[in-house]
This record gives structure tokens, C-alpha cells and sequence, in this order.
């Protein structure tokens, strides 16, 4: 199948609605019909103000980047967009192009060979 890999980044401490944003993220793309998401915490990274943050033991939590991720037919993406920015939240993310698809599918399931012809 064709369409998209959504990814937001955000604080790992930032919230939205009392909830950190990416738990609610993973809810709202759940109800949305998305059939699935991950969150990630960084390791290390920097953003536009080209601070370092390093996950150390003695470092407080909250500075590192979550990523929030989604691969999602292209209706989805706009879906789960169009929420995101109706609610006002102010996150980057990057919304890319992509193929997916089960190898050795169940009965349903979307196989790779399914836009074989397209290519």
C-alpha cells in the first residue's frame, strides 16, 4: 500500500490537556481508526535553539525529544493533522512518503504486492 510515515516531535514533558502529549496522541490516533503508533524517547538530541540534551542519570526529565510515530494511508495523515491543529497544538513534524505493507499476510491484511504494479 502506499502512503505515509507521520512522525511528531515533541518535549517528553509537554501536555495537552493535563496528559502528556504523546500518550494522548497514541489515544486520539487509536479512536481516529489508526491501526497503529509508537512513541520513542530520544537518547540525545538538539532542536532549534541547538541545545545538546543527553539523557544522563543526573539530568532532569523532561528536556529529551519523544518521538511520535504513525505509518498511515494518506486520509489518516490529514485525519490526524487536521485534529492536531483544530486543537492548537504547536509540535513539528515530518510527514514523508512511504510503502508498507505484512509480508506473509493474514487473511486482510495488506500484502506488499499489492502496488507491485505501480512501481
Amino acid at each position: 500500500m502506499h502512503g505515509s510515515f507521520l512522525r511528531f516531535y515533541l518535549s517528553e514533558n509537554q501536555r495537552h490537556h493535563g496528559r502528556l502529549l504523546w500518550d494522548w496522541l497514541l489515544e486520539q490516533a487509536n479512536k481516529l481508526g489508526i491501526r497503529g503508533g509508537s512513541a520513542f524517547r530520544a537518547m540525545a538530541g538538539f532542536g532549534r535553539h541547538h541545545v545538546l540534551h543527553m539523557d544522563h542519570f543526573f539530568e532532569l526529565a523532561g528536556s529529551l525529544a519523544v518521538e511520535v510515530e504513525f505509518i498511515v494511508t494518506e486520509e489518516e495523515a490529514t485525519r490526524l493533522i487536521d485534529l492536531v491543529q483544530r486543537e492548537g497544538i504547536r509540535v513539528f513534524y515530518a510527514h514523508i512518503p512511504a510503502r508498507f505493507g505484512v509480508i506473509n499476510p493474514e487473511p486482510g491484511d495488506p500484502g506488499p504486492a499489492e502496488d507491485r504494479a505501480d512501481d
